[in-house]
């Protein structure tokens, strides 16, 4: 349903979207079904996906990037992390006082500490993070209610401006998504854990698959289906996801070792009792974590909602690679 709304009446003249894979063209596309900008314009990456993007009418039109960048209010980037630098300090001169920057990276801290300091005088960065994706990529998949109900973590650095905050804020939560605010660090702690971690174990789980008995497959139902499905992320930046976030990711991942640890250990004694403490234990655990999403689900009896947890457009190679590089780069997330 696209929201009609007048354009004088629109928080921001001209928002620009570098990176349309699906993420990026979704914010794009909530973006003008809602109102928000009087111009959404779209770049980066290959000139097919940005014409495909413009013919779906994620975007009012497409250009080179610091071409877009000129004029806007609103800069998204939508990149993968490990070239928003290089993104950023290209379009960056075309960015006068007043506008702001903010992104969808999961990583935070490394941003926070490098983007800032590419910025023209006026010019506001604050970080997001949208938590919502599929496994599914590319511009096509876009959708307009991607980030409805969604939790989307905002990340200003101590002393942001009051009103650059407050107008991110307010844009994301425009869009649908469920703001909570964190510290960067304390962002990438705890996306290890909720994030990061779920994202390894089922890697690790489908890694482990190669021994299983080929016949095992006929026999997959919906639990495993639930499990592996965000095991189907692209590996290329997944890897670069789970490598960025290291030091955060490396004590979880301890702490998981061991659990699976005493889990075996109980099920090679058939120790019931235990087996059925650590079981009890691990339900405990899910829902004083998250006891709203404990209680609905097992109300409802299962998973009502699977839209996050795939493709974000993430971690990619050395940012050092040359521009035609970084296009593919940017692509990736397409």
């Amino acid at each position: 349903m696209t929201h009609s709304r007048p354009a004088s009446d629109a928080p921001f003249a001209r928002l620009v979207v570098l990176g349309l894979g699906l993420v990026g063209g979704s914010v794009a596309l909530a973006a003008r079904e809602r109102g928000l900008a009087q111009r959404v314009i779209g770049a980066g990456g290959r000139r097919s996906r940005l014409e495909l993007a413009q013919r779906r009418g994620l975007v009012d039109e497409i250009d080179e990037p610091a071409a877009a960048a000129h004029g806007a209010d609103l800069l998204v980037l939508a990149t993968p992390v490990g070239v928003m630098s290089e993104v950023l300090e290209e379009v960056a001169p075309q960015l006068s006082s007043g506008a702001l920057v903010t992104d969808v990276g999961s990583v935070k801290a490394a941003l926070a500490e490098t983007l800032p300091g590419l910025l023209p005088p006026g010019v506001s960065y604050v970080g997001a993070h949208p938590m919502a994706g599929s496994h599914l990529r590319g511009v096509e998949h876009a959708r307009a209610d991607l980030f409805e109900g969604a939790n989307c973590a905002v990340t200003p650095l101590p002393g942001a401006d009051a009103d650059a905050v407050s107008r991110v804020v307010g844009f994301w939560q425009a869009l649908g998504a469920q703001v909570v605010m964190r510290d960067p660090c304390v962002h990438d702690r705890e996306v290890a854990w909720i994030s990061h971690l779920p994202h390894t174990l089922a890697f690790a789980f489908a890694h482990a698959l190669a021994k299983a008995p080929r016949a095992a497959g006929e026999l997959s139902g919906g639990g495993f289906r639930d499990f592996t499905r965000i095991a189907r992320g692209d590996p290329k930046l997944w890897a670069d996801i789970l490598s960025t976030n290291r030091k955060a990711l490396v004590g979880p991942l301890q702490d998981c070792g061991e659990a699976l640890s005493r889990l075996a250990s109980a099920v090679d004694a058939g120790d019931t009792g235990a087996l059925e403490s650590f079981l009890d234990a691990a339900r405990s655990s899910l829902s004083a974590l998250s006891p709203s999403d404990f209680e609905r689900e097992e109300r409802s009896g299962g998973i009502e909602d699977a839209r996050s947890g795939g493709e974000v457009p993430e971690i990619s190679a050395d940012p050092q690679k040359t521009r035609s590089a970084t296009l593919r780069r940017i692509d990736d997330d397409s």
